[in-house]
C-alpha cells in the first residue's frame, strides 16, 4: 500500500493521510475547502467552496498519478441540500466529460464548518 501525499492539497487535520494505493485503487480522504498553502477555509457561497474541494481533489489525483476520467466513485457531503443545485452546475463543469458513479447525502455537520466534503475512489 502507497501513502500520497502532496503540499498541493491540504494537509491532514487529523491522524489520516491524503490517500492511500491499494490493488491500483485510490482511495482519497475527504477534502473540505481548505487552501492548502494557508490552511484558511474558504468562505462564502457552495460555488466558492466546492471548486476549492475539487482543486484539492485535482492535487491529490495528480500526485497519485491519475484522473478524473479515471475516478469510479465520489461521495458528497452537504450540509444543505438545498445547495445541491448550486454545488451540481460547479461538479459538472469543473469534470467535464468525466461521470463517475456518485452519492450525495446531507449532514449535520462538516469540519470546521464547511460546506462541502467530497472524497473518491479511482483507478490508477
Amino acid at each position: 500500500m502507497k501513502t500520497i501525499s502532496t503540499p498541493s492539497a491540504p494537509a491532514a487535520i487529523g491522524p489520516y493521510s491524503q490517500g492511500k494505493i491499494a490493488c491500483n485503487l485510490l482511495f482519497t480522504a475527504g477534502q473540505i475547502p481548505l487552501i492548502p498553502e494557508t490552511m484558511e477555509m474558504v468562505t462564502g457561497p457552495i460555488e466558492a467552496q466546492t471548486e476549492r474541494v475539487l482543486k484539492n481533489l485535482d492535487a491529490v489525483l495528480a500526485e497519485a498519478g491519475t484522473s478524473w476520467e479515471r475516478v469510479a466513485k465520489t461521495t458528497v457531503f452537504l450540509t444543505d441540500l438545498g445547495d445541491f443545485a448550486a454545488f451540481n452546475a460547479v461538479y459538472e463543469k469543473h469534470l467535464g466529460g468525466a461521470k463517475p458513479a456518485r452519492s450525495t447525502v446531507q449532514v449535520a455537520a462538516l469540519p470546521k464548518g464547511a460546506k462541502v466534503e467530497i472524497e473518491l475512489v479511482a483507478e490508477v
